[in-house]
């Protein structure tokens, strides 16, 4: 049930009530008791969406994980080659050349 906002033109007393939708609007002021209450037009609060499945990394392509995956473990220091002391990267670039050919076609 939403939150309705009214206002008293006569005292100028700001009030909410919650009520239903097709209940009847408020006409009388809680406070002076003139029958001048007028309803205001809100913005409302927005939604809130509860449960599971709303946010944005439910969905990504397994791509982006894969991606993602990788990303990590380069900068934890998971499988880097430059830990291997080793002067000639040569054949460790061709390796992971051919690495992503595979991946590109698969």
């Amino acid at each position: 049930m939403p939150t309705y906002e009214y206002v008293c033109e006569a005292c100028g007393h700001e009030f909410e009530q919650f009520q239903s939708i097709t209940a009847a609007p408020v006409k009388t002021c809680p406070t002076c008791k003139k029958r001048k209450v007028k309803r205001l037009i809100s913005g409302g609060s927005g939604f809130l969406f509860k449960g599971n499945g709303f946010y944005i990394t439910d969905y990504r392509s397994d791509g982006y994980k894969k991606a993602a995956k990788k990303d990590s473990e380069s900068a934890s220091g998971g499988s880097d080659s430059s830990k291997s002391g080793s002067g000639d990267n040569s054949s460790d670039k061709s390796k992971k050349s051919s690495k992503k050919k595979k991946e590109q076609t698969a």
